[in-house]
């Protein structure tokens, strides 16, 4: 067999959706189905104002102007996460503080966060890993004890939740990704989601060169940038959200699956919701290998047609961190879990068959090891 990490699920709603911007021959960068697909997530997210980006990256680039954070500032990131968390800060000058990761949902440890706020500390950037909240609520009571911004990344994680309430919805603003990857998916896209109209209108503006509209009146004022979605990706979107339940509802019984047949193996530990009341997406779907024999089970599932890749490694030993000084950081979780994490495949429409071949494939790699 030859299994890829993730596939697209996509159907002909989607060709056609982008096909009827492209045959209109007209508003292929500012259509109306943008501020559509933007009153669609705040609908399904139960989140006031929501503004669409060319990519996650660009959204949290703008969050950064929209707070603004300045040189001097410290924002506590995990380092256990896409690179792009990281560099955030840097963007306009303020200074990433690395905490680490707790191992029940691989997202931020809350007592670390807390030995690492300073009175230059003005937010936390947490990131709900692979689909799985996490402990956003305790990060919420430390923001708001600290009177310090919380900013969510949920890059991987739309849909899931905690308690019926979404995640991206418990701090200040959040950023969204739909990166081909993701639970639903323009290709490349993003997003800012907000409670706030203050930081909803800072966004607008620097979304689009500063443009502000009165009317038939076109005023700039300030200076801004283009990180807008094109219409066509915008349809796309529109398209794919339809699915996204759907997706999500597949996505959790693959995962119970994986689950239910790598649990009884005492040298893997599975990604499973540390209780009920968490409701997890599955983005990834990542398990812990023990003893040391991750990257031997990574050799041995490619061989076999199995993809899998690593998610992730820790950003602070990066070169570019390196280079900023970041030489000398101590993350015990987040060195111990880096090195035991491996992603495997998971995606809406794996076969039952594909499951079973990953499965076996892995318990015949530990029977004969």
């Amino acid at each position: 067999m030859k299994i890829p990490l993730f596939k697209i699920y996509w159907s002909k709603n989607d060709i056609q959706s982008v096909e009827k911007i492209i045959k209109s021959g007209k508003y292929w960068a500012t259509g109306e189905q943008i501020e559509k697909l933007e009153k669609e997530i705040c609908k399904f997210l139960k989140i006031k104002y929501c503004l669409v980006f060319n990519s996650g990256g660009s959204a949290l680039f703008t969050l950064m102007k929209a707070f603004n954070f300045k040189k001097g500032d410290e924002i506590i990131v995990p380092s256990f996460t896409f690179i792009a968390t990281a560099y955030a800060p840097l963007y306009v000058g303020a200074k990433p503080i690395f905490a680490d990761i707790e191992e029940k949902t691989l997202g931020l440890d809350p007592e670390d966060v807390r030995k690492k706020i300073t009175s230059k500390t003005k937010a936390i950037i947490a990131i709900h890993y692979g689909g799985m909240p996490c402990q956003i609520n305790k990060l919420k009571k430390i923001a708001k004890e600290y009177k310090i911004s919380l900013i969510e990344d949920v890059a991987e994680s739309f849909g899931a939740k905690i308690k019926n309430k979404y995640v991206g919805t418990f701090g200040k603003a959040s950023i969204l990704s739909f990166c081909q990857n993701k639970i639903f998916t323009t290709g490349e896209g993003g997003a800012i989601i907000t409670n706030s109209r203050e930081i909803y209108k800072k966004a607008k503006l620097i979304r689009s060169y500063g443009q502000k509209s009165i009317k038939s009146n076109v005023d700039y004022i300030t200076p801004g940038y283009n990180l807008r979605m094109p219409t066509m990706l915008a349809a796309l979107g529109l398209s794919q959200l339809k699915k996204t339940n759907w997706i999500i509802k597949k996505r959790r019984e693959k995962a119970k699956y994986l689950n239910e047949n790598l649990k009884k193996n005492k040298e893997i530990i599975v990604f499973e919701q540390p209780n009920q009341n968490y409701y997890p997406v599955y983005q990834l779907y990542t398990i812990r290998v023990l003893k040391n024999k991750r990257n031997k089970l990574l050799k041995y599932l490619q061989k076999k047609g199995i993809s899998c890749k690593i998610y992730f490694k820790p950003v602070h030993k990066y070169t570019a961190f390196k280079k900023l000084g970041y030489k000398h950081i101590h993350l015990p979780n987040t060195e111990k879990i880096s090195k035991q994490v491996l992603s495997l495949p998971i995606y809406p429409e794996i076969s039952l068959k594909e499951l079973k071949y990953i499965t076996t494939t892995i318990k015949s790699f530990f029977k004969n090891d």
